[in-house]
């Protein structure tokens, strides 16, 4: 975690934030901005149980949260270049050619209606449908660690073609009705169009499923490992008379299954030591759709290690399917590594609720929205950089570090012991 820091670094800290926040002066007109802002990310990064208003109010010595909240609200001051200097921050301190660009969303359980983008909709937190807000939110996975680089609030169809909502909200009028996967493709968009150094991009299946998504990565000619359902069409593996021309991505399985060619290797480095599984590589193609130039995809089955008790009592492996795009000269286990980058988001998000208050803002405006996130991804940012600056004697692998090879098996993990950790066959 990135609170677990030596207590050395910890005074030297306090200079390097109070140079970062100076730095940025020049955001705000007014020097009370400036001060509050310095007093706001402060607190962000303090250890208060809850961050909000009143809280932070107190601990900067103010007699009311009016000062905090006036500076969320009202004074004049744009979020996005605030988040520009996030962004370059973030590629000055962490850039790296191999890094991963990771999606998801994350959702705020809200109790009220009126914040902008409430609504009762599918809640990844709690697995159900809540009144909550849902965030999309842009990872950057490096060597040297993993940090938010952009966010997105998505807004409800519902919500947004409320026209009495979004003006009590104080909704832009530019800003339209559009998918999680949409606002995905901006915010990609946006790291290309800004020059930020990256090799990769995953995300879980709600984003690989859909096809404008993996058309835009296709077009700017980009690998990715993208969770995908079983019931993608696909049409493969090559070289099979007897099968339908376009079939489920599940169906693949008894390929897998009656070759028995499994190999195993890690996902990555978890809590708990090396995560392996094991994998299965097939070429394939995608109807009506076509890789880049130079690049293939492929399916990529991962199964448990040992049998799982399943719904219904029934006891078997656990599968999951990835769809890869990559360049034909690529090895397979880069793609294995790369979707066990995909979990630091989750970290990310798990973090900054409970470290820098992403999620503790007690506003409703859609720049008050804004406004809080973006000091909050600033704070994290800013934690993570320290951590990479200043790594604990001993420490482990920097968190997104794409260069593990991840095949040394765990202490005690004995199905690991004397299985081949040469590459994995590419099905064709």
């Amino acid at each position: 975690m990135l609170v677990d820091v030596a207590p050395e670094h910890v005074e030297g800290w306090a200079e390097e934030l109070a140079s970062l926040t100076a730095g940025l002066g020049h955001l705000f007109a007014r020097p009370e901005p400036r001060e509050v802002f310095a007093d706001l990310v402060e607190g962000l990064l303090s250890d208060l149980g809850r961050k909000n208003g009143w809280t932070m109010a107190v601990r900067a010595g103010h007699a009311t949260p009016h000062r905090i909240q006036k500076f969320l609200g009202e004074a004049s001051w744009d979020a996005d270049a605030l988040l520009a200097e996030v962004q370059g921050y973030i590629a000055a301190h962490l850039g790296d050619a191999g890094a991963t660009l990771v999606l998801d969303d994350t959702q705020v359980i809200k109790k009220g209606t009126q914040s902008v983008g409430v609504a009762h909709q599918h809640c990844g937190v709690t697995g159900d449908v809540r009144n909550c807000q849902v965030m999309v939110m842009l990872t950057y996975a490096a060597r040297a660690g993993h940090t938010f680089y952009d966010r997105r609030l998505y807004l409800p169809a519902v919500r947004a073609q409320d026209t009495s909502r979004r003006r009590n909200a104080g909704v832009p009028e530019e800003i339209a009705f559009a998918t999680e996967p949409e606002l995905g493709v901006e915010m990609l968009r946006g790291a290309i169009d800004g020059g930020l150094p990256f090799a990769w991009v995953a995300a879980d299946a709600d984003y690989g499923k859909d096809p404008a998504l993996r058309a835009f990565l296709h077009e700017n000619a980009l690998p990715y490992v993208l969770g995908v359902p079983v019931t993608l069409p696909v049409a493969g593996p090559p070289g099979k008379p007897y099968q339908p021309a376009v079939q489920k991505a599940g169906d693949l399985l008894h390929y897998a299954i009656a070759r028995d060619r499994w190999e195993r290797s890690s996902q990555g480095e978890g809590s708990k030591g090396q995560r392996y599984y094991d994998w299965a590589w097939f070429e394939v193609t995608l109807p009506g759709q076509q890789p880049a130039g130079g690049f293939a995809h492929h399916l990529l089955i991962r199964r448990s290690t040992d049998k799982k008790q399943l719904a219904g009592r029934r006891v078997d492996f656990e599968y999951a399917y990835f769809l890869v795009h990559h360049r034909r000269d690529a090895a397979p286990p880069e793609a294995v590594c790369r979707t066990g980058v995909r979990w630091k988001i989750e970290e990310n998000n798990e973090q900054a609720k409970q470290t820098t208050g992403l999620g503790q803002y007690q506003v409703r405006r859609w720049n008050s929205w804004h406004r809080h996130v973006t000091c909050a991804m600033l704070a994290l940012a800013f934690l993570t950089v320290q951590r990479a600056q200043h790594p604990d004697p001993g420490q482990t692998p920097a968190p997104g570090d794409h260069t593990a090879s991840g095949n040394a098996p765990e202490q005690g993990d004995d199905q690991g012991k004397g299985r081949r950790t040469e590459e994995m066959t590419a099905y064709r």
